[in-house]
């Protein structure tokens, strides 16, 4: 403990460790199953999905309002060892930088449609010399610890950020190749709610059509080797896909699991 007069000792940290341990595991090969946050941004949440072996949170911000809770929520995800990935509603500097700044690992960018529009997000992810992220050494993404070499942190912040590209449209997948082929990407995520919309088949994740146009961007991303993921329509779906390559699965969200595990107490009941 510090005495009056002296200044505290330094705290060895590396903020960048959750990260980067994350991006080993995708390098890896593993399976990795992201709990959805949607509505109800409280640590308990964060306890729930990690004591349920969930290996991150993906953090729904496009469709859902989570401005009062997001920078609470996202470090006690960080304090438990659970990676954040959120979704962006837009491209945007900004918003990207806050994010990142909070302490997020990763930023998703829905409707994901050209290799431009990737290079642009990477642009805001990461610090120079790979891009023109603001450094902001002194949030929730070093944990409130200010590092004790900024040229050093700089480099393994770079390292330890991740990319995804969210294809949910006929645009982005005649565009898959170009998208999936960018460099500094670590994930691709197929939206299989749009992207079957977009295929013609609303509501259907497992028509023909919809997993024939899955399976070639699942294969695009196992050339690039690039991590492939997608929602499953349930497990059957999501054990079929594992057998194809599907790394990663945003699987299920809160209200959904509620719903569900309600809905079946109640039947149960009855």
């Amino acid at each position: 403990m510090a005495t009056a007069g002296t200044s505290p000792k330094p705290v060895k940290h590396d903020p960048t460790a959750l990260g980067r341990a994350f991006k080993r595991r995708l390098k890896r090969g593993d399976l990795l199953i992201g709990g959805i946050a949607t509505e109800y941004l409280r640590p308990s949440l964060v306890k729930l999905y990690r004591h349920a072996g969930f290996d991150f949170i993906y953090i729904e911000k496009e469709h859902c309002y989570l401005e009062d809770q997001l920078g609470d929520f996202v470090l006690s995800a960080r304090d438990n060892g659970m990676p954040a990935i959120s979704k962006i509603a837009e491209l945007g500097r900004a918003e990207t930088g806050r994010l990142l700044d909070a302490g997020v690992v990763g930023i998703q960018l829905p409707r994901t449609e050209s290799r431009e529009q990737l290079l642009t997000l990477i642009d805001y992810v990461k610090f120079a010399p790979q891009g023109t992220r603001a450094a902001a050494p002194c949030y929730g993404n070093v944990d409130y610890v200010w590092p004790g070499n900024t040229t050093a942190w700089l480099k393994k912040a770079n390292d330890s950020t991740v990319v995804v590209a969210h294809i949910e449209t006929g645009a982005g997948y005649d565009n898959a190749e170009a998208i999936v082929s960018t460099p500094h990407l670590d994930m691709v995520y197929v939206g299989p709610c749009d992207f079957a919309i977009s295929m013609g088949h609303p509501g259907d994740y497992d028509h023909p059509v919809v997993k024939k146009a899955m399976g070639r961007i699942l294969g695009l991303c196992r050339k690039h080797k690039v991590a492939f993921g997608t929602t499953a329509s349930g497990p059957a779906a999501a054990r079929k896909w594992i057998g194809r390559g599907c790394q990663f699965f945003e699987a299920a969200d809160e209200l959904g699991l509620i719903g569900e595990a309600a809905g079946n107490l109640v039947n149960s009941y009855r």
